[in-house]
């Protein structure tokens, strides 16, 4: 008698991990204005650590509705994936040990990555891009420039598609094997221009021919009935869907990068 087959043990998938694993909360990240807890997660004997925000942690904001930041991490991710250049880290909505929030893959960032700085210079060097001029002290300005990166001047496309209102420097993880990330999407997606970044050393510049072609995709994801409209439905509100599809078209239709439009503060402060 043959002895039986064995079945190999099923790879469990980073969204199935961080929907179905079982939650700990190892600590607080002290420095966020909303609740964001550093957890672990186990399933099928896979383990890895995320963050977990809860609803029920989130500080209430004059121009976004309550309770929904949760959902708009979610949705930043969802359309991260369909431009195909995973810029945010794995995120789900799930339930947790102090009710529903959002629930991130953990990234390490790598500290010698350097992509912002401070430069006592009228112009940027070759490969940074000017933001602007910035008080360093005892009335004294320097210029803040970041690098002119082709990462980062996809998550700025990102966050124009996604009108990111609060893109600052620590938000952004460079990551192992090349990496970029961009973490803390809570306030994105209002249906009014409230685009704030550091990263406009590329307005008003041609759209490379890579982010023309995922905008491309944007819209017909985002068409009426589109895989990433139907997605985005269940996290945000269909004015705020009908705002993105808009930007994408814009930005489709001009064939730049946006640039600030004065009716609101570009940069976000602090910026770091």
């Amino acid at each position: 008698m043959s002895a039986p087959e064995r079945i190999p043990p099923r790879s469990v998938t980073t969204a199935e991990l961080l929907a179905e694993g079982e939650l700990k909360v190892r600590g607080r990240i002290r420095e966020a204005s909303n609740a964001v807890l550093y957890c672990s997660v186990s399933y099928e004997g896979r383990e890895a650590f995320c963050v977990y925000k809860p609803v029920a942690g989130e500080r209430p904001l004059w121009d976004f509705p309550d309770g929904t930041l949760a959902q708009r991490e979610v949705a930043a991710y969802e359309v991260s994936e369909a431009t195909g250049w995973g810029l945010v880290p794995p995120t789900v909505l799930r339930d947790g040990p102090y009710g529903e929030g959002m629930c991130q893959l953990w990234i390490e960032a790598s500290p010698e990555a350097e992509l912002l700085a401070l430069v006592d210079r009228e112009e940027p060097e070759e490969g940074w891009k000017a933001i602007g001029f910035a008080e360093v002290g005892e009335g004294q300005t320097a210029l803040l420039v970041h690098a002119d990166d082709v990462r980062l001047r996809r998550l700025a496309v990102l966050d124009a598609v996604i009108n990111n209102a609060d893109r600052k420097g620590g938000h952004l993880l460079p990551a192992g094997e090349g990496r970029l990330y961009g973490i803390d999407h809570g306030v994105t997606f209002n249906a009014e221009n409230k685009l704030r970044t550091l990263l406009w050393g590329w307005a008003g510049e041609a759209l490379t021919a890579e982010a023309v072609s995922a905008l491309a995709s944007l819209r017909d994801g985002l068409a009426p009935g589109g895989p990433l409209s139907t997605r985005l439905a269940e996290l945000i509100t269909v004015a705020e869907i009908d705002a993105t599809r808009a930007r994408v078209s814009a930005m489709l239709a001009s064939g730049k990068h946006p640039e600030p439009s004065g009716e609101w503060p570009a940069i976000p402060w602090p910026p770091v």
